[in-house]
């Protein structure tokens, strides 16, 4: 189902938003949706309960690593070797 938003907006602020969906050969409209959903895309998608059970979970694995001056040697010495994976 599709809900309307009515939004006040000052004539300034209007002509301007008119402006840019004009420039991208979009309707105010479409230019608010995808301003709306960019918006919303960046904000945090999980609260901090689901962030700390994500990371409890991913230290129980116990996956072989090797010392970071190691990882960090390997990888320099890698760049000028001209093989590539």
């Amino acid at each position: 189902m599709s809900k309307r938003l009515q939004v006040i907006l000052k004539d300034p602020e209007y002509r301007e938003i008119q402006r840019v969906a004009r420039s991208r050969r979009m309707s105010i409209a479409e230019w608010v949706r995808q301003a709306l959903d960019l918006a919303r895309r960046r904000e945090p998608g999980a609260g901090v309960g689901k962030k700390l059970e994500v990371i409890r979970a991913a230290v129980r694995h116990d996956f072989p690593s090797a010392d970071i001056d190691r990882m960090l040697a390997e990888i320099e010495s890698g760049y000028g070797s001209g093989t590539h994976p």
